[in-house]
């Protein structure tokens, strides 16, 4: 990866979040909704600007006032947006989010179709693709045509080109026909990736077993990869190489919304990853990454809302010398 800079590039959907104003409420008894972007690729680009890094984001809006918004809301922050691409037919994509007491989430989406599940491979920025040092992508953008043609592509064009695969499937079990489908698709791709990063709810639904021991997680190992995580909330993080594997613990805090949380580690795990790339093979260096990423994690955590709640860098080096 040496000569490729730093880049990281982020392929999938951005949306709007609509998230109750009162907590631990269902959809239907929320008394009103605050607007909130999000999209869990777009979240990994801006994660990875907010802390300095280089990032762009590569997707498919609504020529609507939600999407010039959202496109407004990366360059505000400070990711490339020359990949963005708007749709006049279709509209941009809405979910409704509660927030139950524990602070954990459950999703109602509005996208048939929206316009990010338009998005054609004609429409891909292949000279972005060409400069990532770091492709990173979902599985949302496998769900339906076009939009899973262009994924695939986007995914060749990158890794001809050099940069490293990262995949975060991020099921939402919500937008796809079946689980079967879902399982299916999500698996697809798998041994396409380098780095890949699942919850602890993913893994038991991508292996039917209901545990975190290193012999259930080395199911989905592939000897292609070259690092497999695990996130277990707020125990921290397995991580497993071709050479080593361990387990770093995270940082206490209040959680007030787990929205983004995952996204704010992978963002700022690979922008680590993309600074020095051999931390993929020094397990020092790389569970002092980790660290890194499940204080950007715990951080994101303590707010409402994904974008608004991301870490700078300092904010995560104060929580990491006082935890």
């Amino acid at each position: 990866m040496a000569g490729r800079g730093e880049l990281v590039v982020s392929f999938g959907e951005m949306l709007i979040d609509f998230v109750p104003t009162l907590a631990g409420v269902s959809l239907a008894e929320a008394p009103a909704f605050v607007k909130a972007p999000g999209g869990a690729p777009a979240n990994v680009a801006i994660a990875v600007a907010r802390l300095g890094g280089k990032a762009a984001f590569a997707g498919k809006l609504g020529d609507d006032e939600f999407g010039r918004m959202l496109a407004a809301i990366l360059r505000e922050n400070g990711v490339d947006d020359s990949a963005v691409v708007f749709d006049a037919g279709a509209r941009t994509a809405l979910a409704f989010v509660t927030l139950r007491a524990d602070g954990e989430r459950e999703f109602m989406f509005y996208r048939n179709p929206s316009a990010d599940m338009l998005l054609t491979a004609d429409e891909l920025n292949v000279d972005l693709l060409k400069r990532a040092a770091v492709f990173h992508y979902g599985s949302i953008s496998l769900i339906a045509e076009p939009c899973r043609s262009a994924h695939l592509r986007a995914m060749e064009i990158a890794k001809e080109a050099g940069a490293l695969l990262s995949y975060d499937p991020n099921l939402r079990e919500a937008l796809w026909p079946s689980r079967e489908e879902a399982r299916t698709k999500i698996l697809s791709i798998w041994d396409q990736a380098d780095i890949v990063k699942v919850s602890e709810v993913e893994l038991e639904f991508l292996t039917g077993i209901n545990s975190v021991e290193d012999d259930v997680v080395m199911k989905l190992w592939r000897p292609t990869f070259k690092l497999l995580l695990v996130t277990l909330g707020d125990q921290g993080c397995k991580y497993y190489t071709t050479d080593f594997r361990g387990a770093v613990p995270s940082y206490k805090v209040e959680q007030v919304d787990t929205t983004g949380a995952g996204d704010a580690f992978v963002g700022s795990l690979l922008k680590k990853i993309v600074q020095d790339p051999s931390s993929l093979q020094d397990q020092k260096k790389l569970e002092e990454a980790i660290k890194f990423a499940n204080a950007c994690g715990a951080i994101t955590a303590t707010k409402k809302g994904a974008i608004p709640s991301l870490p700078t860098e300092t904010e995560v080096l104060r929580l990491m010398e006082n935890p």
